[in-house]
């Protein structure tokens, strides 16, 4: 059997866990699906790679398929901005949502998905009214028993303890960072460090793009997919008119475009976005309609511009046709477990789970045909 070779180049989302984290999430996604196919995968151990990237081999042997695996790194950078102090991030929050009043376009938000604009506002609420209730509560009921100073003491000291346990379960820190990040993003662009490590993962696609591969992918999931316009401007001016290769496929999981291309103050963002308006280029998005951090079924170059020259394909990963009910991530508290679902591999098999596009014999477009044909 001829073997056949795929490049993967995969950036992740607003994370500070990193490499190591994904690299155990993709052996762990392996072997399930091993197990649920009866092929033999083996991932190797990651190395460095030459552009703030770390890399790992995948051997299907079953299926003769070998897959060079390239994690753009960049959850340094999240690290240096990621807000610990809850304090801090309460205040930072503040200056967010002011700046989302002035400059999000809500209305076209709302037109385009209501979830996301849920899962937006929700935090700042939830943030305020979870430890009033928490504290409010038990004081005024205590009040009947003890004087009011010493119920509401108690009642603030109640609140203290539980508020933090359940706004975790609900992933209300995590999505006010993840909004004050993209707001200063939007507000300035990415900064210096950024700009300067898209630049590298740019340089280093091209520099592979055109290597012995059946298969080049350029995948991204959740705020990932933001920078993955960015990146692709930055293929196609390196590429200096030269059209891409035809095995070349961005992939989108997660989408989250709209989160800065809504703002009105991005307009480096929607320079990006223009500047691919007319040039070729195949994409295909991965979002669940269920998921309400991602934006299901929105054309990323649709948002700033009428044309597009680009094949692109936006679809739902159906994830509930391939998990037990009980597993399915759905709900309020399984949000945050819901948006990794495109990274994980289901109870049954799907053509176009992550570990199946990336390890598996087909070619995407052949694993979406086949996709294509489940009722």
């Amino acid at each position: 059997m001829e073997k056949f070779k795929r490049k993967v180049f995969y950036l992740g989302g607003f994370d500070p866990r990193g490499v190591r984290f994904y690299h155990q999430l993709y052996r762990d996604q392996a072997e399930r699906y091993s197990r649920l196919s009866g092929e033999a995968l083996e991932v190797s151990a990651r190395r460095a790679g030459p552009a703030s990237s770390a890399i790992w081999t995948v051997t299907n042997h079953s299926a003769g398929v070998e897959t060079d695996y390239e994690f753009l790194r960049w959850e340094d950078l999240v690290g240096k901005v990621w807000i610990r102090n809850p304090l801090a991030l309460a205040w930072r929050s503040i200056g967010t949502y002011s700046a989302h009043a002035r400059h999000m376009q809500f209305w076209r938000m709302r037109k385009l998905r209501q979830g996301p604009v849920i899962t937006i506002l929700y935090p700042p609420l939830l943030a305020i009214l979870i430890p009033l209730a928490l504290a409010l509560i038990p004081a005024l009921l205590l009040s009947l028993l003890l004087p009011f100073w010493a119920a509401a003491l108690i009642g603030i000291c109640i609140s203290a303890a539980l508020s933090g346990r359940l706004l975790n379960k609900l992933i209300v820190p995590w999505l006010l960072r993840f909004m004050y990040y993209n707001h200063t993003v939007a507000a300035e662009g990415p900064g210096a460090e950024m700009e300067a490590r898209l630049d590298q993962f740019a340089a280093r696609i091209v520099e592979e793009m055109d290597g012995p591969y059946d298969e080049v992918v350029f995948a991204s999931h959740s705020n990932g997919t933001i920078y993955a316009m960015s990146v692709l401007r930055r293929i196609l001016e390196l590429r200096g008119g030269r059209p891409l290769p035809g095995n070349f496929i961005v992939l989108t999981l997660g989408q989250v475009v709209p989160v800065i291309a809504l703002r009105k103050d991005a307009r480096w963002y929607h320079a990006d976005l223009k500047a691919l308006d007319d040039k070729p280029f195949r994409l295909i998005d991965f979002s669940a309609p269920p998921d309400g951090a991602a934006y299901h079924d929105v054309h990323p170059i649709h948002l700033v511009s009428d044309r597009c020259a680009a094949r692109v394909e936006l679809l739902s990963p159906r994830f509930h046709l391939f998990y037990e009910p009980e597993n399915y991530h759905g709900g309020w508290s399984n949000k945050y477990e819901a948006h990794f679902d495109y990274l994980r591999v289901g109870d049954r098999l799907s053509p176009v789970d992550y570990v199946s596009l990336t390890a598996g014999r087909r070619t995407i477009d052949e694993a979406i045909a086949q996709f294509r044909t489940i009722p």
